[in-house]
């Protein structure tokens, strides 16, 4: 026999994991899917009375820029170059390739860079006064491109800042705000 599982295991396992793959949506599958999602959106928070932007636009754009950003290569100079020395195989198993490899995200286009640099121009709309929603909103923003979650989620944050998690997110509900307001001062003038 060339296979030797047992007759009901592989379709109970497969039928998991094919399970928990549909549970669990993905966002967005390419910058085309992006682009269009962006159009779409902007578009649909367009008010009568000619204000743009809405809350929920201001955190899509600031969450797809945190995005772009942690997805942008780190090339360059670093100092990893004067202070590394060759690598030494330690086993066969790192001789052959066997180690796991690292996964990068994909390269963003140049359109979604530059509404990156639109999108994180925003944060500085925040009074200056008020520098901890500043640091609240920055740090929402940020999603992991391969796993697509939060890097600092609610609870996260309210510990760095010394404060209950409910309470962040009722500050960066404020932060929201006060760029929605600005931008929207900005667009009627």
């Amino acid at each position: 026999m060339a296979n030797s599982r047992p007759v009901g295991a592989a379709p109970r396992i497969d039928a998991r994991i094919g399970a928990a793959r549909r549970a669990r949506p993905r966002r967005v599958v390419s910058c085309a899917q992006i682009d269009a999602l962006h159009a779409t959106r902007h578009a649909a928070a367009a008010t009568p009375d000619g204000a743009a932007f809405d809350a929920e636009l201001v955190i899509y754009r600031l969450e797809e820029a945190g995005t772009t950003l942690l997805s942008i290569p780190d090339r360059g100079y670093s100092t990893k170059l004067r202070s590394s020395s060759i690598d030494i195989v330690r086993s066969a198993l790192e001789a052959y390739g066997w180690a796991e490899k690292v996964i990068r995200p994909p390269v963003p286009s140049a359109a979604k860079i530059d509404r990156m640099d639109e999108a994180l121009s925003w944060i500085p709309l925040i009074p200056e006064d008020k520098y901890v929603l500043r640091r609240i909103v920055g740090a929402r923003c940020l999603i992991s491109p391969l796993t697509e979650r939060h890097l600092y989620p609610w609870r996260r944050l309210g510990a760095a800042i010394g404060a209950d998690h409910k309470a962040v997110q009722r500050w960066h509900a404020q932060g929201i705000d006060l760029i929605v307001a600005a931008l929207n001062r900005g667009r009627r003038a």
